[in-house]
């Protein structure tokens, strides 16, 4: 009998040309540019929980700061190049999970949570929790066909990145004078964590921000480079009193963001003609387009 021919899956194809092997195939860089990009943002995070253990609470929150804008840049990375993959997808909800769960519960434990014992560990546990059981909702929701297009304008609840930058709302106001710096804070910031946490897993819808900035009119590019380089710079020379303002308006357009839902649901039940106790009010608002994000925070 004549022995199996070892070479026979190199030399499929056209005559005279060698197929690589599976294992040796190439991978295009526009599938490896998004991941680079998470792993990098995932770096910013971890770094985050050891400038909290050195004190050093500026360039802590600015590493979460860091991780949240990757976040935001490495899925239009993703749909730019077409390099959406699920592993990428994967990559990006477990790298959510440790810079903006894990990180941020750490920090406030380690600020301020260990003065208050077992309720600040709790709290703690409780935000990143919360925010795991935030990301896997999001991964396996599942897109309507009949959902109206303006639902793609809200998130279902507090997204991880703007949950992890507004739970440490009370650390940016002490550090600004704001707020006493001491055990007497530990119990209300724990309270403020756990509102965080829930705000995060609820259902209240809040604004999206995927829509931003996939077309801008031409006579908005040079003011929106100048507003860009006005952020940054005052991010970079007052961190706090951004992020504080920040994460204050952000809180406030919640009420917003559901009254305008409120108002757009009712008025679609008023079209279809159908009562306003029907489930479709209880329809999820995350879009399938935007849970994967190499199709992550």
């Amino acid at each position: 009998m004549r022995a199996p021919d070892e070479n026979k899956d190199r030399m499929d194809g056209p005559p005279g040309k060698m197929r690589r092997p599976h294992r040796y195939r190439r991978v295009p860089m526009r599938l490896i540019l998004p991941n680079l990009v998470t792993l990098l943002a995932l770096c910013s995070g971890l770094t985050a929980i050891r400038m909290a253990y050195e004190d050093r609470w500026e360039f802590a929150v600015g590493a979460v700061l860091f991780a949240a804008i990757l976040d935001a840049v490495d899925g239009r990375v993703a749909r730019m190049l077409k390099g959406t993959s699920r592993f990428g997808a994967e990559l990006d909800s477990l790298a959510d999970f440790v810079n903006f769960g894990v990180t941020p519960a750490l920090m406030l434990y380690l600020w301020v949570l260990n003065e208050a014992g077992s309720l600040g560990w709790i709290a703690a546990l409780v935000f990143a929790i919360s925010t795991a059981l935030r990301l896997a909702r999001f991964n396996v929701a599942l897109d309507d066909p009949d959902k109206p297009a303006w639902t793609a304008s809200y998130f279902t609840g507090v997204p991880a990145p703007a949950g992890a930058l507004t739970v440490l709302m009370p650390l940016y106001l002490s550090f600004l004078g704001l707020l006493p710096q001491g055990p007497e804070m530990a119990g209300p910031v724990a309270g403020y964590a756990i509102l965080i946490a829930f705000l995060m897993v609820s259902r209240v819808p809040t604004f999206s921000g995927k829509r931003v900035g996939t077309r801008v009119r031409r006579d908005y590019v040079l003011p929106l480079f100048v507003l860009a380089v006005l952020f940054v710079a005052l991010t970079a020379s007052y961190p706090f009193r951004v992020l504080a303002i920040g994460s204050f308006l952000y809180l406030a357009s919640i009420p917003i963001a559901w009254r305008l839902h409120q108002r757009r649901l009712k008025a679609d039940l008023v079209l279809k003609g159908t009562d306003e106790d029907d489930d479709c009010a209880d329809t999820d608002l995350d879009h399938l387009g935007d849970r994967d994000k190499h199709d992550t925070g």
